[in-house]
């Protein structure tokens, strides 16, 4: 598909809009909120999971069952999601109903008024949620090793909270989160679909003129260094569950396609990444191995996963280890750095037919970076990655500076 043309706006009140146009059957409109677990107070861990979750509960001018009815009605789909910086709220639906998701999604962020009926009886789908994720190790770990490496920080908590904390979101506190944290200078609205990007201006410029343009600043601190870590937990599961981490730099460097390079590399998605061919197709000894990286607005994460037999651990863990060396060490050749760029070039394109993620993506990089990279900017910046580039990079990858964390 033809790349789509994007146009940035910016409202009057600090809200900002980007659309990216397309003749489709489907259109894509959401919210993202520069607001996350990152951003509540020590005493409110996962109130802004919470309130992701209970903003559909009832507004001002809607019932819970007209919400949820209000773009199912015409086959679409209304969703949210909670990280440690964004909060977003977005909808994919039939060609035609703009207007409609564009005032139901404004009252959700303006009119939410939190019904303490409903509160309730999300309070126990969380706890669910909480306790769900327990059984899902694979999952878990990622978290648990998060918390551990971020511990002491804004970062260092999960996204759900804890049970005990729940108690505490009263409708009060619930809509002074949103009322301080959803504001129009925090906000990014995303467009994707066949109308012309002047007429969805106005539609959002009208639909959010109620939302407030004061609140609270954010008030992000960078996390320090913690010490490394080799942590081993025993959890009853047929197999260990492991991350090998180290911190690289967020959002605010420059270097994101190198690093993007690097993980692809190492564990991407392809089957001939260096991680699957040293740990399961030539030796069997996992069934997945995969490699990624978190970046936050000032910090970042790069991940290594594995699932193995326990006995196998330490084997895997060794071979992660001197892969990460080889790749810091031993400069790519010129054809090796030629064909690593044209293989993620080429899923890039491959993953450009994923429309929803495109746009989320679009409004992710607006809401955190200020800018959209066009395909042929994010092409160009790979092609100048150097054999240099890379070593410097992996440098931060070097074995003594990895933490391990393994479940099971």
């Amino acid at each position: 598909m033809k790349e789509k043309a994007v146009e940035i706006f910016s409202l009057p009140g600090g809200m900002r809009l980007v659309c990216r146009r397309a003749p489709l059957v489907l259109e894509y409109f959401g919210v993202a909120v520069n607001a996350g677990s990152r951003d509540e107070a020590p005493d409110r861990f996962g109130l802004a999971h919470f309130v992701e979750h209970t903003i559909f509960k009832g507004t001002f001018r809607r019932r819970a069952c007209h919400i949820i009815n209000r773009m199912e009605a015409v086959g679409g789909d209304l969703n949210a999601f909670t990280s440690k910086e964004e909060t977003n709220v977005y909808s994919v639906f039939p060609r035609g109903n703009l207007s409609r998701a564009i005032d139901l999604i404004a009252d959700l962020i303006v009119n939410s008024r939190f019904p303490e009926t409903e509160l309730d009886k999300e309070r126990e789908v969380v706890r669910d949620e909480i306790d769900s994720y327990l059984d899902t190790p694979a999952e878990a770990v990622y978290d648990d090793f998060e918390d551990m490496f971020y511990r002491g920080s804004q970062l260092g908590h999960n996204i759900l909270g804890t049970d005990k904390a729940l108690d505490s979101f009263t409708p009060a506190v619930c809509r002074g989160y949103l009322t301080e944290n959803f504001t129009a200078p925090r906000m990014v609205a995303y467009y994707l679909g066949p109308e012309p990007p002047e007429k969805v201006l106005q539609r959002v410029q009208t639909g959010f003129a109620g939302v407030p343009v004061a609140g609270d600043a954010l008030h992000r601190v960078r996390p320090v260094a913690n010490p490394r870590f080799d942590e081993r937990r025993h959890i009853e599961t047929h197999q260990s569950h492991t991350v090998v981490g180290a911190s690289i730099p967020g959002l605010d460097a420059g270097n994101r396609e190198t690093m993007a390079l690097i993980t692809n590399i190492l564990g991407g998605p392809g089957m001939n990444s260096r991680l699957n061919v040293s740990l399961r197709e030539r030796r069997g000894l996992v069934y997945t191995v995969e490699a990624s990286t978190t970046m936050f607005s000032d910090c970042g994460l790069f991940n290594v996963y594995f699932g193995c037999d326990p006995a196998d651990r330490d084997r895997c863990l060794e071979l992660v280890f001197r892969e990460l060396h080889r790749m810091a060490s031993e400069p790519l050749t010129p054809r090796a750095l030629a064909a690593a760029r044209k293989q993620y070039l080429g899923q890039l394109l491959v993953s450009s037919e994923n429309l929803e993620q495109i746009i989320l993506s679009t409004g992710r990089s607006l809401l955190l970076t200020g800018e959209v990279l066009s395909r042929r900017e994010v092409e160009e910046a790979v092609m100048r990655i150097s054999a240099e580039d890379v070593l410097e990079a992996a440098a931060m990858l070097e074995p003594e500076l990895c933490s391990v964390l393994s479940l099971g």
